[in-house]
């Protein structure tokens, strides 16, 4: 099976590049697919997800799918890009999709403090500048260069990536779907793929802790993308 590693669109892909390698010195394929450019062009953007994912994608082969965060949310349309593949999902700290329907990658709660941000411009600052050093810094690897790449790839959305609408197929979740999640808020998520039926564990964790904690978020991915 190969691990495709999809990364929140407000990040870049170097935030799964640890899990990744530690996935192939256990001998697993992984690729994490470059989500930065996918709100360059307008909306619609969910259709430059799926061919970002589809374009790093090994053409043959199951596939495993690993969403961080708010990539969670376009989970659904990514598996029909990739077909029958899909043999497992897992969701770690990161937003579930509804069963069908539409969804928004910025939740209705959430928007007013995004709107905020992005003020007159409609371009939201990068993500770890929506935050303050004392919450960014401890999210952030120890690794010096690897905590600059991260920073620096960072894309400065439009703040309509977050409210153009992602549609979500009806069967989506046929396959095996699973939630990793690292701490609070998402104990919230934890509960609902519970109520759902699904696989939950927890590495406990910040935000980030594929960055800080490689080896034991992929012990989780492992166990949660196994069949049995």
């Amino acid at each position: 099976m190969t691990f495709v590693l999809v990364h929140s669109p407000s990040l870049g892909p170097s935030t799964w590049a640890p899990v990744a390698a530690a996935l192939e010195r256990r001998g697993h394929p992984a690729v994490v697919p470059d989500l930065t450019g996918v709100a360059e062009g307008g909306p619609p953007h969910w259709p430059r997800v799926v061919e970002a994912v589809r374009a790093a994608t090994p053409a043959q082969g199951p596939i495993v799918l690993a969403a961080h965060s708010n990539a969670g949310l376009f989970v659904p349309v990514v598996k029909e890009g990739l077909g029958d593949r899909v043999v497992a999902c897992v969701f770690a700290d990161a937003h579930l999709p509804p069963e069908r329907g539409l969804v928004k990658p910025g939740q209705d709660g959430f928007l007013p403090f995004l709107r905020e941000l992005a003020g007159e411009s409609g371009v939201l600052p990068r993500w770890t500048d929506w935050w303050s050093e004392e919450d960014v810094a401890p999210m952030l690897p120890p690794d010096p260069a690897l905590r600059d790449r991260v920073v620096a790839e960072q894309p400065r959305l439009p703040l309509g990536f977050y409210t153009d609408p992602v549609p979500v197929p009806a069967g989506w979740d046929a396959v095996r779907c699973s939630c990793l999640w690292f701490g609070p808020p998402y104990d919230t998520v934890a509960e609902q793929a519970r109520q759902r039926g699904w696989p939950v564990l927890r590495v406990p964790g910040r935000h980030l802790h594929h960055l800080t904690d490689p080896e034991a978020v992929t012990d989780a991915i492992l166990k949660l993308s196994r069949r049995s």
